[in-house]
């Protein structure tokens, strides 16, 4: 299995994005991070130099919804660092509400930057490699992809089944190539986005969980659960249990 020495980050400014980055520098990796708040990459960039004074970091703001700019944003970053051998499409929100309670600007949102704003980053990545003949695209799903989900993660859970499915669509379209595909699938793991999610089971710490998404990454599995336990047998109950028993669950 190739080395991926070089790795741009989408979402990199916080959370999980954030701890990858500092994961993947202690593995003595360059970084191409970017996000919509610079102040916060720069602030990680410092951290990486003083804690990994060999790692390469190149920095730029980005809002995924501005889709033209995501092609631009990657061919710079990979002309600062030499070259991207993996690209992490990690950039996302948790808001939403449920459907029909009047919040359809949350949902749309939710869908914007969950899935239109990922299918522009998988554009982006893909092109690139096809353009060097090598690469590995890498998404960020959620365990939350398995099933349809009730009140606010109905449409968090639809925009991560889609990015799954395209995940596994473009792995079938790139079959033949030496160009890999890994969808990964976190469980509770502490962001952001499971910010009102202090009393869920088996929550884990950003940093424990981080160091699993690297891990699993890492062996570039077409897809992964992390951490494999429980999530692995969770999303299997998940998929196979009544609707009724799932809802009285969650």
């Amino acid at each position: 299995m190739p080395l991926r020495q070089q790795i741009l980050i989408t979402g990199a400014s916080t959370g999980l994005g954030r701890g990858m980055a500092l994961e993947f520098a202690a593995r003595g990796r360059h970084l191409a991070l970017c996000a919509r708040r610079l102040d916060l990459l720069e602030s990680l960039r410092q951290e990486i130099g003083r804690r990994f004074p060999g790692v390469r970091v190149a920095v730029r703001a980005l809002d995924v919804n501005d889709h033209a700019r995501i092609p631009v944003v990657f061919d710079e970053l990979a002309a600062e660092i030499g070259g991207l051998d993996r690209i992490i499409v990690n950039a996302g929100v948790g808001r939403g509400a449920p459907v029909g309670t009047g919040r359809f600007d949350a949902n749309l949102a939710t869908a914007q930057t969950n899935f239109i704003a990922a299918l522009a980053q998988c554009e982006a990545a893909v092109r690139m490699f096809r353009d060097r003949g090598a690469g590995h695209l890498v998404t960020i799903c959620s365990v939350a992809a398995i099933r349809g989900l009730p009140r606010y993660q109905t449409v968090y859970a639809a925009t991560k089944a889609g990015l799954a499915s395209l995940t596994e669509g473009i792995r079938a379209d790139l079959w033949d190539s030496p160009i890999r595909v890994s969808a990964i699938f976190p469980g509770y793991i502490e962001s952001e986005i499971s910010s009102g999610a202090s009393k869920r089971i088996f929550l884990v710490d950003t940093l424990t969980g981080c160091r699993a998404l690297v891990r699993a990454i890492e062996r570039e599995p077409a897809r992964a659960f992390v951490p494999p336990w429980p999530w692995a047998p969770v999303a299997f109950l998940m998929r196979h249990v009544p609707l009724g028993l799932l809802v009285r669950m969650m």
